[in-house]
């Protein structure tokens, strides 16, 4: 009868961001707008650093591939609120969910152990500039990607772990557009006490150990370069404001999340928007804003691409074979 009861859960039910159904046009079109905005600002910086030779360098090695995560963060879970937007019963799947959940736990542990990777590379092109290049080889720009993937599928698989065997036979109400695992783990048929601290104590070191490493990174580069000239000191100031911009926006929710998590639902919903899409869409704009690297590259990018003329020449030609 037990083994009845726990199996008896096959789907659960997302409540997603809101139950206003007059509201579901205007999020349908908002969040359309703003993921198209993710993966073209995203995509734009990775096909801008391949493209130019001038940035086939480690840091920006190390930025176009936190463009792809961002994009993966973006899309483990986006393109289904849009599409729960137009439908009344909002389902997903229990083998779907647990992917959610393991894309999310995976995407996120890998861009926060990438930026770790990030500020290394940082300290080592201010505090040791004339060893960057020896240091920052192509096989350590390698290493520095694939160590986040690698801490990201440990992390997410030790996340699995803990709600997998759950059994769920009553409840399947998640208040949330994703399947996120504290939310999962509270429906559970069994007391979850244990359980969620383990996710919360899992969760909760690799988001604090890495937010440590990053404070401490950082203020070894601006206690490094605290005797230089004024120039070297705004120069590191301006490389780092990027940066440290990032790790706040991004560390700021998750941290809250699951190192409180306490708060209540619509709290939560409200930063799962934040680091799912906002953050995706920011970093591009952060790291171009800032950079006139990049900006020169897009430029090239864009008159190489689009030169005068060849845009107003394709729409006459669209406009021709329409009327023919």
């Amino acid at each position: 009868m037990n083994e009845t009861n726990h199996s008896r859960v096959t789907e659960f039910v997302l409540l997603g961001l809101s139950n206003s159904k007059e509201l579901q046009p205007f999020l349908f079109l908002i969040f359309s707008l703003l993921y198209l905005a993710i993966l073209l600002g995203n995509f734009l910086i990775i096909l801008t650093v391949t493209s130019d030779s001038r940035l086939h360098t480690p840091m920006y090695f190390l930025l176009a591939n936190l463009s792809f995560i961002d994009i993966c963060v973006a899309s483990f879970a986006t393109p289904k609120m849009i599409a729960d937007f137009l439908v009344e019963h909002k389902t997903i799947s229990f083998d779907a969910c647990l992917a959610q959940i393991f894309c999310v736990h995976l995407f996120a542990g890998s861009e926060m152990v990438l930026l770790v990777s990030m500020a290394y590379d940082r300290y080592v092109a201010i505090c040791k500039p004339l060893h960057y290049m020896t240091i920052m080889s192509r096989r350590v720009c390698i290493i520095l990607v694939l160590i986040p993937w690698l801490v990201g599928f440990i992390h997410t698989t030790s996340q699995l772990a803990f709600t997998v065997n759950l059994p769920f036979c009553g409840p399947n109400k998640v208040d949330s557009f994703f399947c996120d695992l504290p939310l999962v783990t509270k429906l559970a048929c069994i007391d979850t006490y244990v359980v969620s601290l383990l996710i919360v104590a899992d969760s909760g070191f690799l988001s604090m150990s890495s937010f440590l490493l990053l404070v401490v990174s950082y203020t070894v580069i601006l206690t490094t370069v605290r005797n230089r000239s004024s120039a070297s000191m705004a120069k590191a100031r301006s490389t780092l404001t990027a940066h440290i911009t990032v790790v706040i926006l991004f560390f700021g929710p998750c941290i809250f999340i699951y190192v409180w998590p306490f708060s209540g639902y619509s709290v939560d919903k409200v930063l799962a928007v934040f680091y799912t899409i906002f953050t995706p869409i920011l970093n591009p704009v952060i790291y171009t804003l800032r950079n006139k690297e990049v900006k020169a590259a897009m430029s090239k990018l864009k008159s190489q691409y689009l030169k005068p003329g060849q845009v107003s020449t394709a729409v006459r030609n669209v406009l021709f074979w329409e009327t023919k």
